[in-house]
């Protein structure tokens, strides 16, 4: 576990990041179990249908796992997402959407992650289940 605090990640990442100060990405923890991530409601990330948009929760996902992965290993800002897998299974309510990530296996050039999306209010149910890899820069 690196030394750098929730609040650390999320300063990096909205930094490296100007589209995070816009969804006003919030990482509420960082611990050894992982990150949880919050994008909070705003009606401009609503879709027709009422339901927040498909972009918002990738966006929300990917960078629950760029921060698990900071969390883990410090800055390594050069961390790159190499896949992205993500299976929509309810629709999400108008609320502050929540992301549960953490890291399933970390080798040298590689992390494989996990992020479950949920709406706030109602962590028992998935809106979204999410694998993704990312790419570690070669360190010497």
């Amino acid at each position: 576990m690196s030394t750098l605090t929730a609040q650390d990640v999320q300063a990096l990442i909205r930094a490296g990041l100007p589209m995070a100060e816009d969804l006003d990405l919030c990482i509420d923890r960082l611990d050894e179990q992982g990150v949880l991530a919050r994008v909070p409601f705003h009606a401009r990330l609503v879709r027709p249908g009422g339901t927040l948009s498909g972009p918002t929760l990738m966006a929300l996902a990917d960078a629950a796992m760029y921060a698990v992965v900071l969390g883990r290993l410090g800055r390594v800002e050069m961390a790159v997402t190499s896949n992205l897998n993500i299976n929509f299974l309810v629709k999400p309510q108008p609320v502050d959407l929540l992301a549960d990530a953490r890291i399933l296996r970390l080798s040298r050039r590689q992390a494989v992650c996990e992020v479950g999306l949920y709406s706030a209010g109602n962590p028992d149910e998935l809106v979204a289940h999410v694998t993704g890899t990312y790419a570690l820069p070669l360190t010497s």
